[in-house]
């Protein structure tokens, strides 16, 4: 499963700069909330994505924290991982403090200075053998893999240390689409799961 499914909200950036959130459960009243925010609501891959267009970090910060600010009040469990609304994609800028490239397949991190080092090795990343880049030290799941990223990011925010993570996502048409449903079986059939008992 993509880590964009992961959460019920997914805020994040395509490498030709659009920002982009994606909805994993309805939220009541999400559509207004993002369109009226300046998003474009737009099917791809078989679900709704939220896009807005390329424009400066200021402004996609401010039409992002709208949307954001809506959206806590139905949900704490909101992920960005955008690069847009940190960094002006208009501007070039030096190379991030740390830089995370996280898709459905890979994962590595990168630091420049010692402290930002630091901080990947505090939430759990090991430098490779080479020494090039970070793993996590054990293994981890989708979903502890992106909160560790989420933990990292902040912390090394609050340290006034940049951070990009490039999601692998290269256009809004490569979003990846919805998870899959389990499919439904029939209790008995071949092949059939046992039915999953109610609580009492």
């Amino acid at each position: 499963m993509s880590f964009v499914n992961i959460p019920d909200v997914f805020i994040g950036s395509t490498d030709d700069a659009y920002t982009f959130v994606v909805l994993n459960r309805p939220i009541r009243g999400a559509n207004r909330l993002l369109t009226g925010a300046g998003f474009t609501a737009r099917k791809i891959n078989d679900r709704t994505v939220y896009l807005l267009s390329p424009t400066t970090s200021e402004e996609a910060n401010e039409q992002a924290g709208i949307a954001m600010y809506g959206l806590q009040a139905h949900t704490h469990d909101l992920v960005d991982l955008s690069w847009t609304t940190r960094a002006n994609p208009q501007v070039p800028r030096p190379d991030p403090g740390i830089r995370f490239t996280l898709t459905s397949t890979t994962f590595s991190a990168t630091a420049t200075t010692e402290v930002a080092r630091l901080i990947l090795e505090q939430h759990g990343f090991a430098r490779s053998a080479d020494g090039a880049s970070y793993q996590p030290a054990t293994p981890l799941g989708m979903a502890h893999l992106l909160g560790a990223v989420v933990r990292a990011e902040a912390h090394a925010h609050a340290y006034g240390i940049t951070v990009r993570v490039d999601l692998g996502i290269s256009t809004p048409d490569a979003i990846p689409g919805p998870a899959p449903r389990p499919s439904a079986t029939i209790p008995g059939r071949p092949g059939a799961e046992p039915a999953p008992r109610r609580s009492r």
